[in-house]
């Protein structure tokens, strides 16, 4: 586990060390679970949603994307059912006076007993060659306890979650003997439920003010456009109604980076079906979902899917996409099958019929959704928790590189004139003329050509293009690949036509 910490302190600094992300209002000491996309983590940002919404938007016939406000009416927050049941249980320390989601120190106890099985089955891996059937049984008996301690822990706790016991969560966080990381005492407070969401105020004067909240997702504003699109698109059941956008959530401890943030950012698809049809559609997303992330190139081993046992109140079916992050198997994406129950609300609360006519059965209904819901952050973490490398050369030396698939990289060509003299310069920037138009490309020229290399590999650019005195000869320059460190002689003259083979497969 200190490894794993380690692991997520490197990434935290290294993207604020080469401009990925930076803590917010940092001059003034910062601000908790806020933070900042820097020069290159707004491109690689923008990357990701740009290739989400290639594969969900532009590959779909029968799916369409909007941006609907942040500011929404407040009654839209009592028909999804935010304002009475949007709460996480909340315990506090008597001795740190540090707050805590009483949820989250049950998840954190099993993970560490999930940790204990993995040391255990490492360790006997280790043995294998010297295999002694005493060590063997008594690995295989602790592995026994640890699993039947996990399995009775996360039953309990699943009960008191879905049966909303505060009380059986407060008595299995004392059983447990889970005490609190910064006091170390087990001196807490009753359970009590905190509502997430931000209020604000909107009106000239404060007499005439209304309360209204910053929206804790992006979907409510595709459930209450659901016939605006649908009639102006002449769309037909089934469709998808895509969004990426901001949400505010008032976390009670935002953690881990940049994975539990209060403003984020999430990219969702809500996909309206015929009622009955919806968990053969479920079905078929968990799916696509789950190629998607493949597609990435991350090791299929990350992933795995978590089906919830506890359903929230308006599914009939769900499912989380988990990452293996720095800290552990997390959600990253949520599928889940909310049946009809956002427009049903939308409807009864609006007064305002929320209704598809279907042209081949003939009749009107109230259509289900099947929803697919992607924390854009989360995913930014993924790809660079998976993509940070510590590799040591043959020569000895050391490189800290980002393994970032070329089609989401921030850079995807760095163009390096050998030497600053001898005309190498203007004929690097010609070369960069012909690349900008179709790649992001970054121009360098300072320090040593070996320096310049290693800070194109910290910052994930997966191919380098060095101009030299070959170059002024022959009209040939290198192309330096990345992760292999190997290096091709081409024509400039064929740059374009290289370039596009390179990242042909996902632009």
């Amino acid at each position: 586990m200190a490894n794993n910490e380690d692991l997520l302190k490197k990434i935290t600094a290294h993207a604020k060390e080469y401009g990925f992300v930076f803590p917010s209002s940092e001059i003034y000491d910062g601000l908790s679970a806020v933070y900042d996309y820097g020069q290159l983590g707004v491109e690689l940002k923008n990357n990701i949603k740009q290739y989400w919404w290639k594969a969900m938007v532009q590959m779909h016939e029968n799916i369409v994307g909007i941006d609907s406000a942040i500011f929404m009416h407040p009654t839209i927050w009592k028909a999804s059912g935010h304002v009475d049941a949007f709460n996480d249980p909340m315990i506090d320390n008597k001795d740190s006076k540090k707050r805590y989601r009483a949820d989250n120190l049950i998840e954190d106890y099993l993970q560490k007993l999930e940790d204990k099985i993995n040391k255990e089955v490492e360790k006997a891996s280790k043995r294998f060659d010297n295999f002694d059937e005493q060590m063997f049984r008594a690995t295989n008996q602790r592995v026994q306890e640890y699993q039947a301690k996990i399995n009775n822990v996360n039953s309990r706790f699943q009960k008191a979650m879905i049966n909303n016991d505060l009380h059986a969560i407060k008595a299995l966080i004392e059983e447990l003997g889970i005490v609190c990381p910064i006091s170390g005492s087990r001196n807490w407070t009753e359970v009590r439920q905190f509502n997430l969401m931000f209020a604000t105020q909107m009106g000239s004067t404060a007499e005439e003010a209304d309360t209204i909240y910053l929206r804790p997702e992006t979907a409510q504003g595709i459930f209450v456009n659901f016939l605006n699109v649908q009639k102006t698109g002449r769309m037909k059941v089934p469709f998808g109604i895509a969004q990426i956008g901001k949400a505010f959530r008032n976390e009670i401890v935002a953690r881990q980076f940049i994975f539990r943030m209060r403003e984020f950012e999430q990219m969702e698809m809500q996909f309206f079906v015929r009622p009955g049809e919806e968990l053969k559609w479920f079905a078929y997303w968990k799916e696509e979902r789950m190629k998607w992330h493949k597609s990435l190139g991350i090791k299929e081993t990350k992933f795995r899917f978590h089906d919830h046992e506890k359903l929230a109140h308006y599914a009939n079916a769900a499912t989380d996409i988990e990452f293996e992050f720095p800290f552990g198997f997390k959600e990253l994406e949520g599928i889940h099958s909310r049946t009809d129950f956002d427009l049903n609300a939308h409807q009864t609360y609006s007064g305002k019929k929320m209704q598809y006519f279907d042209p081949e059965l003939n009749e009107s209904y109230v259509p289900y959704v099947v929803e697919t819901s992607i924390g854009l952050d989360r995913m930014f973490l993924a790809v660079l928790s998976n993509a940070y490398t510590e590799e040591k050369l043959e020569d000895g030396s050391e490189r800290v590189v980002l393994k970032i698939p070329p089609f989401l990289a921030p850079y995807k060509f760095a163009v390096l004139p050998l030497v600053k003299k001898d005309g190498m310069p203007e004929k690097a920037r010609e070369i960069l003329a012909t690349l900008q138009e179709d790649y992001n490309c970054q121009y360098d020229e300072k320090d040593a050509i070996g320096r310049r290399y290693r800070r194109q590999d910290a910052i994930g650019t997966p191919f380098c293009i060095t101009v030299d005195n070959q170059t002024l000869e022959d009209n040939t320059v290198t192309i330096r690949f990345r992760d292999e460190m190997n290096q091709d002689r081409v024509s400039v003259e064929e740059l374009p036509i290289i370039a596009n083979r390179l990242l042909k497969n996902k632009r």
